[in-house]
């Protein structure tokens, strides 16, 4: 009797060791996949600034060749 309690008791241990490393393992998959998404998302946001960047930069080359388009066109105008 104490034999089939004692060989109970150690399957409950040992099952309830193994639910544990399970769930430790969803957990540090589940972390995994956390980083690499913060990896993706800080690399999508770095693109996105280099891409906001050069918009910034072509604006201004097109402001500063509206304003010598105006500037040619109202000199034209005046002769």
């Amino acid at each position: 009797m104490q034999l089939r309690a004692i060989s109970a008791g150690v399957a409950t241990v040992m099952l309830s060791s193994v639910l544990l490393v399970g769930c430790s393992n969803k957990a540090e998959e589940q972390a995994a996949r956390a980083e690499q998404a913060a990896a993706r998302a800080e690399s999508a946001a770095s693109r996105a600034e280099s891409a906001a960047s050069r918009v910034e930069a072509a604006a201004q080359r097109a402001e500063a060749a509206a304003e010598k388009a105006e500037a040619a066109f109202h000199h034209g105008i005046r002769k």
